[in-house]
């Protein structure tokens, strides 16, 4: 069987994520992950969600510090993507309906992929 998958990329605003968010669940769309990743001096983060191999994803870029409302109201188990998020790129999550409170991953040190952290030290190891 073959299947033809439609991947889809929305920009969201972060005032607009959580009615978004909504919409998707609403149409039967299920969560399939929460990517984030360094772009320079932001970061991208990616919710994507999955209907009869229709995959959708809604892209916010964030600065720094800027508090992302959780998703975990609607998508319980979002909580792992988001105490993720935190943990590794310090990313402010309010909401959480599971909030390990920087102890979900525990790293030598914190928020190991964060954005303000720059040089050849953030790679060494890996």
């Amino acid at each position: 069987m073959t299947v033809k998958e439609e991947q889809t990329i929305i920009g969201v605003a972060l005032e607009n994520l959580l009615s978004e968010v909504g919409k998707l669940y609403a149409d039967g769309y299920r969560l399939v992950q929460i990517g984030c990743t360094d772009i320079g001096d932001s970061y991208e983060v990616n919710y994507s969600f999955d209907k009869g191999y229709q995959f959708i994803n809604l892209r916010l870029t964030l600065r720094p510090e800027t508090e992302v409302p959780s998703i975990t109201g609607t998508y319980w188990g979002a909580f792992v993507y988001e105490n993720e998020m935190h943990d590794l790129f310090g990313i402010p999550v309010t909401g959480i309906n599971i909030d390990f409170k920087g102890t979900f991953i525990r790293t030598a040190e914190k928020y190991p992929l964060s954005v303000t952290k720059r040089g050849g030290d953030r790679c060494q190891n890996v």
